[in-house]
């Protein structure tokens, strides 16, 4: 039998169960009909948003589909503003307010504006292709802004988003972020400080054919060795007085860091390498040039690279081994290691995240949906919810599936859409009326 997209299974279940034996309340039914009723709708906005180039470094594009978002949200009540952060070199977020009652929990979502594919991409339109739609930014993150827009549209015809308090965060940087970085995720920082619950709209993803809970996202670092040596001629190298020369010294760094830094859920790689008799990086730290011969000994040579780990404690207990390891030089060689400003941070796997994957597997029995486990946290990377992961519980991956992100033909499953517009229509409902 030819399976079903998931809105005519889910017409089906709706159809086939006796009101008596319904596990959703009747404003939840609502939501779920509405969520696959409007499936034609979110499609079209998906795409009318792809097809709006908005890679990070196109402000303008940006800003117009922070346009697009504020003429969905202002129709569903939420007082909007959009935010220019001019002195972060990108175009601002978009950032979107509903005031429900008082005393109930206030939920902060998180998605982002921008994509990685910039205007002079060739990959810049959206093409249906069945249930796959195709096109930059399809998945990462436009789906997942959709998303959104369709589980609030279905709250307010279930009637459970006049109530509710939700603060709408969609950043215009994410995927390469304004500098610096404090003051570029200034606002989101705060929005977590005053927030019940954070819940990030970035790709839902699938392990083994399942879909998964994420309850925790690694930090995004980036570090710097240099090494130095004392230069001359080749015939003198590994000498007294002379010694191993910069690269030897660096390769000898990063080689300890090999062995002597794994431990579960840390990853740390070596991008970039220059050295020689000069060396250099330009500002960005991603391009090297190099100057060398083969019998001259190297006096300098750099390394660049990323870090990410679990928890705050995690990386400072890290970071103090790698500085401990720079600092045991071989004779006649120096090293120093630096950390960029900024970076992600953690979204550690909290005993708070996990009480909310068990609220969203409530959702999901009572879909008739699979729970889904906690996934593998080294199977994503980083994201905005890390930002306020230390202030609010939180989860992530509630946008759509996808395949391909952030390479032309990046493709979303358009089933998920509404799958995952259902969970979240139904899941803040019932958090927006905890008290809190």
């Amino acid at each position: 039998m030819k399976s079903l997209p998931f809105v005519a299974l889910l017409a089906l279940q709706f159809a086939l169960v006796p009101p008596a034996q319904a596990k959703l309340s009747k404003a939840e039914s609502a939501m779920a009909k509405t969520v696959a009723a409007e499936q034609d709708r979110s499609i079209a906005l998906l795409e009318r948003l792809v097809n709006q180039n908005s890679g990070s470094l196109n402000l303008a594009g940006v800003e117009k589909v922070g346009q697009m978002m504020r003429a969905e949200l202002e129709p569903l009540g939420f007082e909007v503003t959009w935010k220019p952060t001019p002195e972060t070199g990108r175009a601002g977020h978009l950032i979107a307010v509903h005031k429900g009652r008082p005393d109930t929990r206030r939920l902060l979502l998180i998605a982002h504006l921008d994509t990685v594919f910039e205007s002079d991409s060739p990959f810049q339109t959206f093409t249906r292709k069945g249930d796959r739609g195709e096109g930059p930014g399809a998945g990462d993150d436009k789906g997942g802004m959709v998303v959104i827009l369709a589980a609030l549209r279905a709250m307010k015809a279930a009637g459970t988003l006049k109530d509710a308090n939700i603060e709408i965060h969609m950043t215009g940087d994410e995927e390469d972020a304004g500098d610096p970085i404090e003051k570029a995720r200034a606002d989101l920082i705060e929005a977590g400080k005053r927030s019940d619950v954070a819940l990030d709209f970035e790709g839902l993803v699938r392990d083994g054919g399942a879909d998964m809970g994420s309850i925790a996202r690694r930090s995004s670092e980036s570090w710097t060795v240099t090494a130095t040596g004392r230069t001359g001629h080749s015939s003198g190298i590994f000498g007294a007085g002379v010694g191993d020369g910069a690269i030897y010294e660096l390769t000898r760094i990063i080689q300890r860091f090999r062995t002597e830094l794994p431990e579960p859920n840390l990853t740390f790689n070596v991008g970039l390498i220059a050295g020689g008799e000069t060396a250099s990086l330009d500002a960005g730290g991603i391009r090297g040039a190099a100057t060398g011969k083969t019998n001259i000994i190297p006096p300098i040579a750099i390394a660049r690279g990323d870090l990410r780990t679990l928890s705050i404690e995690q990386s400072q207990r890290v970071r103090a081994k790698m500085a401990q390891i720079v600092a045991d030089h071989a004779p006649e060689t120096g090293a120093t290691l630096s950390f960029d400003p900024g970076g992600y941070p953690p979204m550690a796997p909290t005993e708070g995240n996990r009480a909310l994957l068990v609220k969203l597997n409530g959702v999901n029995r009572d879909l008739g949906l699979p729970e889904m486990a906690a996934l593998d946290p080294l199977k994503r990377g980083a994201g905005d919810i890390s930002f306020v992961a230390a202030d609010v519980d939180g989860l992530a991956g509630l946008g759509p599936w996808s395949t391909g992100d952030h390479a032309p033909g990046e493709a979303v499953d358009l089933p998920s859409i509404a799958r995952q517009a259902t969970r979240a229509a139904i899941l803040m409902s019932r958090l927006a009326a905890e008290k809190r």
